[in-house]
């Protein structure tokens, strides 16, 4: 299986990227992604990042992704196209307090993260809604509709179990894809999905529904 929301020293995560991959292997995962959170890096050290994950892909027996987790801000994700075009996948994630009643601002910021190019997954969407209000139907709607048309993926969070079942499965009826994710920020923690597959399982969905399908 695979757990592609993962956090390691060159963010604010506290193990090495061999680490992560280490953990992975240990827990039969297939695919493993590092996804460090992209504030905290400068040219070099995204440079740095890249090759030590080139790295470990070549000395693993399993998949090796090279991620990032960006924010999804006021004018959309801070993702630019040099750090794209190194990257194998990008995960967008709101990270923004919005208060109580925020939940339109909320959708509408995952909106611009759905139609932005260098986007692939929508990060652990839904996380604060208990706080800041829920969204109405049609705003789900128009979330699923604009991921689906987009080509967009969710990924179910294994740290912050969402989204919900419905609307997991409202993903795979549409043919949205999805993903497997802990959100480790400690090795130790990378592969421990078994919410996220529960959910997966439980929502009916089947190998072809997952990102990177192709290497499970």
């Amino acid at each position: 299986m695979m757990d592609l929301h993962t956090h390691t020293i060159y963010s604010d995560g506290i193990g090495m990227v061999r680490d992560n991959v280490a953990w992975a292997e240990k827990r039969g995962l297939k695919i493993v992604g590092i996804s460090d959170h992209i504030h905290y890096f400068t040219p070099s050290k995204f440079s740095a990042y890249i090759n030590e994950i080139r790295i470990a892909k070549e000395e693993s027996d399993i998949v090796v992704l090279a991620g990032i987790e960006a924010n999804i801000l006021e004018n959309g994700p801070d993702i630019t196209d040099e750090f794209r075009k190194r990257l194998d996948y990008v995960i967008a994630s709101v990270h923004e307090w919005f208060g109580r009643d925020g939940a339109h601002m909320y959708i509408e910021y995952v909106k611009r993260a759905i139609m932005d190019d260098n986007v692939d997954i929508i990060g652990h969407f839904g996380n604060s809604f208990p706080w800041i209000g829920y969204p109405t139907e049609e705003e789900i709607r128009e979330v699923l509709e604009l991921a689906e048309a987009y080509g967009k993926a969710f990924e179910i969070s294994s740290r912050y179990k969402v989204p919900d079942l419905e609307f997991i499965k409202e993903c795979i009826r549409r043919g949205i894809k999805l993903s497997l994710a802990t959100d480790a920020h400690r090795p130790e923690d990378v592969g421990k999905i078994s919410w996220s597959l529960k959910m997966f399982e439980k929502a009916g969905g089947s190998k072809e529904d997952l990102v990177f399908s192709e290497y499970l």
